[in-house]
């Protein structure tokens, strides 16, 4: 599931402006959890090698679960912790995956190619509510490298039963997704 998950909705758009969104996940502590630290290290591997210049990383995410913005404890996880020193944009107002999508459109606008980076259903979910917003937008969305066959082994099953209890709001929709589950 996870696999077809990331593959699901990502198209092969080409050009050299690129913009890597990667969605925060709620954060307690001072310092980026786990789940954070995970998707910031995904977004900086979707990058296009060779072109810092032309790809931003986009970190999405507002003070959802402590004081301070996901996208501020991100930001800092990556230029410290990861020595990231490429464009870095931060959107820290939002506080659910919709606001993500929604305040970061200003930011794709130019942008030729664009990624979402997060554990694969929380990506597609993304993917779905861009194309909902602004389908102009989300035919430029490219696949991730947000899934890595052996990534998260231990607990691969709960994230595929987590995947599926969140997407199960999607299926209303006109846009139809596959998700795994058969239509009742």
């Amino acid at each position: 599931m996870h696999w077809r998950w990331s593959r699901t909705l990502v198209g092969d758009a080409g050009g050299t402006r690129e913009a890597v969104v990667v969605l925060g996940y709620r954060n307690p502590r001072p310092k980026a959890n786990l789940v954070n630290r995970w998707r910031v290290r995904a977004g900086i591997r979707s990058l296009t090698p060779g072109e810092p210049h032309r790809t931003r990383l986009i970190l999405s995410g507002g003070a959802v679960g402590g004081d301070t913005a996901e996208a501020r404890l991100m930001a800092d996880y990556a230029t410290t912790g990861l020595a990231f020193d490429g464009t870095l944009v931060i959107e820290d107002r939002s506080t659910t995956t919709w606001e993500n999508v929604t305040n970061v459109i200003p930011l794709l606008e130019d942008a030729d190619r664009i990624k979402i980076a997060s554990q694969p259903a929380h990506a597609l979910k993304a993917r779905v509510y861009l194309r909902r917003q602004r389908p102009d937008l989300a035919a430029r969305l490219v696949r991730a490298d947000d899934y890595r066959p052996g990534e998260w082994t231990a607990v691969i099953p709960l994230l595929a039963l987590y995947g599926l209890w969140t997407l199960r709001g999607l299926r209303p929709d006109r846009t139809r997704v596959d998700t795994g589950l058969t239509d009742p």
